[in-house]
């Protein structure tokens, strides 16, 4: 338990938001894993600020368990503290500091038990991934899943560090965000049938993908595993115009699909630039020739649906001592592992109902119980 505080104390100490470099505390982790005698291999992105990690203890020829977790960290700008963000600060059993729940915690745990799994008699290797970018729409993973999907012996199973307060979790929806920008024609107000108004060609589409959303809640689109048991639209973001006697030539607005796991998303949004593109556009376009309605994906990753009867469901039951196997609302990378193969399951000290939020804290509990979880993955890992 020391050991796993110490750590988390030196993780929250980096300043990981998404919107920062992570190498430090990268090449934090791999100094730590260096001195035990544990090689890791890093996987850059594009410009070399930000890497992923990967680090295998135990033999190579079968496969294995990933202990996977994210490095980085949502902002705490406009939040106010009463707890420094970037320092552990201990109160009434509380471990307080940005990303204490998500995910360091887990993350310190895993590193915490790397003096056992050095010296113990491993059957079954055990593999540390931590990403980038998870933050911003699970952007780091891919290039980590890429270079495992060439390696001879795949992982059997990657267990998510996610806060889930340690209960197994086999499923959550998958995110789709995109991007809508809407292009008309200016001109005075008082002129205003002489333009092409963008923002309310955008209220129209944002009024259609309300209606869109609405169809999938017929009672035959339902899954009672998760919470919505449907699939959700919403649009978080808009802006456009520039003055009340101009007609507005721009308007953008962002949304987003949580889709259950069996939903394609972009079905949806095809029917919404099918709608632009029949309905809208000609109305447009006959006013104003070069309007237009144009449709950007700012990030997507699939859901996560485990069957309770898999392997995977039997192993993390084990692990945790549970099977009262559940969903999530958000979203993890664990689609992305599965989509590559790897069977993949979430479970985690802390709750994410901290996560995000200002004095952000995992219980000493909780981190003690992930301790204990990951005592019984080594057991397992060392049987014949």
């Amino acid at each position: 338990m020391n050991a796993s505080r110490d750590l988390l104390a030196q993780l929250v100490a980096f300043d990981t938001t998404s919107r920062e470099s992570n190498l430090a505390l990268i090449e934090f982790v791999q100094g730590y894993l260096a001195e035990y005698g544990v090689s890791s291999e890093l996987i850059y992105n594009e410009a070399r600020s930000k890497a992923n990690l990967f680090a295998s203890i135990g033999p190579d020829h079968v496969p294995g368990i990933v202990l996977s977790g994210h490095t980085d960290v949502v902002p705490v700008d406009g939040q106010t503290w009463m707890y420094p963000p970037f320092q552990l600060s201990e109160a009434g059993g509380r471990l307080y500091g940005r990303g204490t729940a998500d995910m360091k915690g887990y993350i310190a745990c895993v590193l915490a038990q790397v003096p056992a799994w050095v010296e113990a008699p491993l059957r079954r290797p055990l593999h540390i991934a931590l990403s980038y970018d998870e933050e911003v729409g699970c952007l780091g993973v891919r290039s980590l899943l890429e270079a495992l999907r060439h390696r001879p012996v795949q992982p059997m199973l990657c267990v998510i560090g996610e806060p889930t307060e340690l209960a197994p979790v086999l499923g959550h929806k998958g995110k789709l965000a995109m991007r809508c920008e809407v292009e008309g024609l200016a001109c005075h107000s008082a002129h205003a049938p002489s333009g092409v108004n963008a923002i309310e060609y955008a209220a129209r589409l944002i009024a259609e993908l309300g209606r869109l959303g609405e169809a999938l809640q017929t009672p035959d689109a339902r899954n009672e595993r998760f919470d919505p048991p449907f699939s959700t639209v919403q649009v978080g973001v808009i802006a456009g115009g520039t003055a009340l006697n101009i007609v507005p030539q721009h308007c953008r607005f962002d949304f987003e699909v949580r889709s259950l796991p069996a939903d394609d998303p972009r079905q949806l949004t095809q029917a919404l630039q099918g709608y632009a593109e029949h309905t809208l556009l000609p109305a447009m376009q006959a006013v104003g020739g070069q309007s237009a309605i144009r449709f950007s994906e700012l990030s997507s990753y699939p859901g996560l649906d485990v069957s309770h009867a898999s392997e995977a469901a039997g192993l993390i039951a084990r692990f945790s001592g549970s099977r009262a196997f559940s969903t999530v609302a958000f979203g993890t990378e664990g689609g992305l592992f599965d989509q590559a193969g790897i069977a993949t399951v979430v479970c985690g000290p802390g709750s994410m109902a901290q996560g995000h939020k200002p004095d952000e804290f995992v219980s000493i509990a909780q981190l003690a119980g992930c301790d204990e979880m990951l005592g019984r993955i080594l057991a397992f890992a060392c049987e014949e």
